[in-house]
């Protein structure tokens, strides 16, 4: 029996461009659903769900991009690609915030988007998992008043749960093992975000920095201009 092909919902009222979208990502193996409305989107992903990974535009009819990220996050945590084109900045940060993995810009060349759901997919079938040489006689670790239980997954600030997305959590895990230490930004999407040679689009990074400094406290992760970021202990 064959390899079943992955199932994907492309979200895009363009028609040259979800045509052309829909005809590559088929020609590379994918099985495409395409909806050209935001709650069409919503009406295909209850009635024809689930999908293994969502690539939709931020700018729709209906509901937008970042909107339908919301609700499909309350519901399943499949992977969510947003396309943007490159004056909708602060709508990508918005839609990181609700939780899509990943976003690329317009217009963008087949090979980076094909990589880019690839390296998503793996990240969505790869678990969370801790240093491992942690050390064996507890799983507490504290940095400033952050408290990182890695048996349980868990972050704890001044005592109280920290709620971290997956990426968080990820992001988070890599400084606290290199704790002290500065990693590049290119390193940090690579172990991160699994991106490959064309670990270019730096601002991912920095956005997912400023998140999580917002839920950790500015004072834990420092910027050490033209290097990268290191987490204070």
């Amino acid at each position: 029996m064959g390899q079943v092909a992955p199932r994907l919902l492309l979200v895009e009222d363009d028609p040259v461009i979800g045509e052309a979208t829909q005809l590559n990502l088929e020609r590379h193996g994918y099985a495409v659903v395409w909806s050209t409305d935001g709650l069409d989107a919503w009406d295909r992903w209850r009635a024809d769900g689930p999908f293994d990974v969502v690539l939709s535009d931020l700018m729709l009819p209906g509901i937008d991009g970042v909107t339908l990220c919301r609700r499909l996050r309350e519901v399943a945590t499949t992977p969510f690609v947003l396309v943007s084109a490159r004056t909708d900045a602060i709508d990508v940060v918005l839609g990181l915030e609700a939780g899509a993995d990943d976003y690329v810009v317009k217009p963008f060349d087949v090979q980076v988007l094909l990589a880019r759901l690839r390296s998503v997919a793996r990240r969505a079938e790869r678990p969370v998992v801790t240093a491992p040489d942690a050390p064996a006689a507890s799983t507490i670790e504290r940095f400033g008043d952050l408290e990182l239980d890695r048996d349980a997954l868990e972050l704890r600030r001044d005592g109280r749960p920290v709620t971290l997305t997956r990426t968080e959590m990820r992001l988070f895990l890599e400084l606290a093992d290199a704790a002290g230490m500065v990693l590049s930004r290119t390193t940090l999407l690579q172990r991160v975000w699994d991106y490959g040679e064309w670990a270019e689009d730096q601002h991912l990074v920095n956005v997912h920095v400023q998140r999580l400094r917002v839920k950790i406290g500015a004072d834990r992760i420092e910027t050490v201009r033209g290097f990268g970021y290191k987490l204070r202990r």
